[in-house]
């Protein structure tokens, strides 16, 4: 009897096990499943298992596929980002433009490095919040650090970031000249097509003092010499102008409007924009008389006076720099993209305007 109710309980217990199972609904979620060679699969896996994987495509149907091929296997949350069978898939890159970057937050642990014509970036993912990195060039100098704070909001397509980068110039001016730039950026948007206003304030100081002559008229003393045959000559002497001695130290407020759109599962169009507003003071010291002062309309040499030197007050001057990049990222996959970008810069200052080219050409790494 105790052998019946044994059995009896046995074959419920299994028979319960089997309609749970049956009853168990199967995990149909999209995947994209990645082999070592690079090949991307978006499927339903049917089964794994352990050694061999199952998947459906909707391209090529069922098929099996060694698990020592593959790669990595990610979830597909959002089957909007699947166009023309292709995935659009998330990279750190996504916070960058050419020069400036949004509020959207490197994820934690997805750092980068960007190679350009002018030197090598670091960028690492301390936290899904904060990001640092360091800038120079391809000869180590000057030297720059950089840093990132994102803050969220309810709506997952409205960020805000505070940044910064203090940098030195390094051993090409004794480490002598530094600068820094802080900034706060708005960005509307995803990782694939978003748009960001920033504005903030930069400086920059060569290392070198600048002087400030005190206005006013400086006339200098003269000395008379008598000459051996009885004759007197007079020689001028330039006045002390009296001056004080301060940092050279431009600044100026820093606005930008950048945004990227995706165009293709792996190409987008980017454009990036800084505006410099700045201003600088100057006086301008004029000097007449002496032993040598001449006319400058009529070349010829005038009858020596004594040395007047004329300050004037600091007259201001506006400076406007002005850059806008348009360009193209290719994203060959999430570890590595390539963009290419032409710009345009110029100059307003003191009447005067340069405009010059800037191209381009940027390598990303994630790592």
């Amino acid at each position: 009897m105790k052998l019946f109710l044994l059995l009896f309980f046995s074959c419920l217990f299994l028979l319960s096990n089997s309609a749970m199972a049956q009853s168990s609904p199967k995990d149909t979620s999209l995947r994209v499943v990645e082999k070592h060679d690079g090949t991307k699969y978006i499927a339903k896996i049917i089964s794994d298992d352990g050694r061999e994987l199952l998947l459906e495509t909707e391209a090529l149907g069922k098929l099996y596929l060694l698990k020592s091929e593959v790669r990595r296997i990610s979830k597909i949350d959002d089957v909007g980002e699947i166009k023309n069978g292709e995935l659009r898939e998330e990279s750190p890159f996504s916070t960058r433009y050419a020069f400036t970057n949004n509020a959207l937050p490197i994820k934690k642990n997805e750092h980068y490095a960007m190679v350009n014509l002018f030197g090598p970036e670091i960028h690492f993912a301390v936290t899904d919040r904060l990001n640092v990195g360091v800038m120079t060039t391809w000869i180590g100098s000057p030297f720059v650090v950089v840093g990132k704070f994102t803050i969220p909001t309810y709506n997952e397509k409205v960020n805000f970031s505070i940044g910064t980068m203090l940098g030195t110039s390094g051993y090409l001016n004794q480490f002598r000249g530094y600068g820094g730039l802080h900034w706060g950026t708005l960005t509307y948007g995803d990782r694939k097509n978003n748009i960001s206003f920033s504005a903030g304030f930069g400086y920059f100081n060569s290392g070198d003092n600048r002087f400030n002559y005190e206005p006013g008229v400086y006339v200098g003393e003269s000395t008379t010499y008598t000459n051996p045959d009885g004759s007197t000559s007079t020689n001028y002497n330039y006045p002390d102008v009296p001056y004080t001695s301060v940092p050279n130290l431009i600044k100026a407020p820093i606005f930008s409007v950048a945004g990227i759109f995706q165009v293709t599962n792996k190409a987008s169009f980017f454009f990036d924009s800084m505006l410099a507003l700045g201003e600088h003071s100057r006086n301008t010291r004029t000097t007449t008389g002496g032993n040598y002062d001449w006319d400058p309309v009529t070349g010829t040499y005038l009858n020596p006076t004594p040395v007047t030197i004329t300050v004037t007050e600091p007259e201001q001057f506006s400076m406007v720099a002005l850059y806008i990049m348009p360009g193209m990222r290719f994203q060959k996959n999430e570890n590595r993209a390539f963009q290419i970008a032409v710009a345009g810069v110029s100059v307003w200052q003191e009447g005067d305007n340069f405009t010059f080219p800037l191209p381009m050409m940027s390598w990303f790494f994630k790592f």
